[in-house]
């Protein structure tokens, strides 16, 4: 998995490409972790080269989640390839996470 991240504004945005299952979990959450020691922060992930996640990879997001609603940030999600959101629908994390369709509307949500 490839975690990759830039600046738009004071909105962060992160590009997670490959599989987020048990296996790429744990460095993810590294990264993640890192990410948010910065302090508060709005977070848009992108996940259109996510190609699969399986429930190790939702916890990761749950967890980041989590951690940027008691620092006062806020995650978006966007981008998300057909078989990622069904895992979302089915799991119920579509009710948990704000999902938007592009960048533009994600870094929109994330204020």
């Amino acid at each position: 998995m490839d975690f990759a991240q830039e600046q738009a504004g004071d909105v962060i945005i992160v590009k997670l490409s490959g599989r987020l299952d048990s296996s790429t979990a744990p460095p993810a959450e590294e990264s993640f972790t890192r990410l948010l020691a910065s302090g508060p922060l709005h977070l848009a992930i992108d996940m259109s080269g996510l190609e699969y996640i399986s429930s190790a990879g939702l916890r990761v997001l749950l967890v980041v989640a989590k951690k940027l609603q008691q620092a006062k940030g806020k995650v978006v999600l966007f981008g998300l390839v057909h078989n990622v959101r069904e895992v979302f629908q089915i799991s119920g994390f579509d009710r948990i996470f704000t999902i938007q369709p592009d960048v533009a509307a994600a870094v929109a949500a994330v204020h």
